[in-house]
């Protein structure tokens, strides 16, 4: 028997409980910082998604303040869950805008698929040299889909007002989670045919940067009309 204090068993309990405690802690530390944040999955933050900012928010302390879509709301309630001081959004990230849907113009799409690709949310429907459709209820505005678009046929309009609902937020997080572990698997895939990873199998030939993809779709998109235009009419 000890006196005077817990016994050794007393105290490897306690410890095990607290080790226990400090190894859940963040993971719900985690899920309550995302559960304040907008889930557009915009990436303005500087982080790929939400929840990566949530976990550099939790883990590594970054600044609470580069959520634009959120702004001064989300601040507040992040500074309130932990305890910081409030401060302004961080102009680097971009200024806070009222919620746009983005909507494809029928006329100018070549159905190269790349918005699909780019869409976090699964927003995008449509096949390869079909005439894509933004679904927009599903659409979370974050703009991603605009660079990669080689013919600029995609526009962002204004949503009407409380658009973006709370019920919203939480399909927008389940259809990302759907989107990354798509991702990741394709990836996998194809590293498992290849055998190793393919920017490892051409290092001499780096990845096209946008600008050069967006080139190349647009000459083969002008290929494309001059043939039509050559094409002799049907008798």
């Amino acid at each position: 028997m000890v006196c005077g204090g817990r016994s050794p068993r007393r105290n490897r309990l306690a410890a095990s409980k607290a080790d226990t405690f400090m190894a859940t802690l963040p993971a719900d530390l985690v899920h309550a910082i995302d559960a304040h944040l907008p889930q557009t999955q915009c990436a303005r933050c500087g982080y790929p998604a939400c929840l990566p900012y949530a976990k550099a928010i939790a883990l590594d302390g970054a600044a609470i303040n580069r959520c634009p879509p959120g702004g001064s709301e989300v601040i507040l309630a992040l500074a309130t869950l932990l305890d910081r001081p409030v401060v302004p959004l961080d102009p680097a990230c971009g200024p806070t805008m009222p919620l746009r849907i983005a909507r494809i113009i029928e006329a100018h799409c070549i159905g190269c698929t790349l918005c699909i690709q780019a869409c976090p949310v699964d927003a995008i429907i449509g096949a390869p040299k079909k005439m894509h459709v933004v679904i927009a209820e599903l659409c979370s505005g974050c703009d991603l889909c605009l660079p990669p678009c080689p013919v600029d046929c995609i526009v962002m309009e204004s949503a009407p007002a409380a658009t973006w609902t709370a019920e919203r937020a939480t399909h927008a997080r389940e259809r990302h989670a759907n989107y990354a572990a798509r991702k990741i698997a394709t990836q996998r895939m194809r590293a498992t045919s290849t055998g190793e990873p393919p920017v490892a199998t051409t290092p001499s030939t780096p990845p096209l940067s946008m600008e050069a993809r967006r080139a190349n779709l647009a000459r083969a998109v002008d290929r494309a009309r001059t043939k039509r235009i050559q094409r002799p009419p049907r008798r």
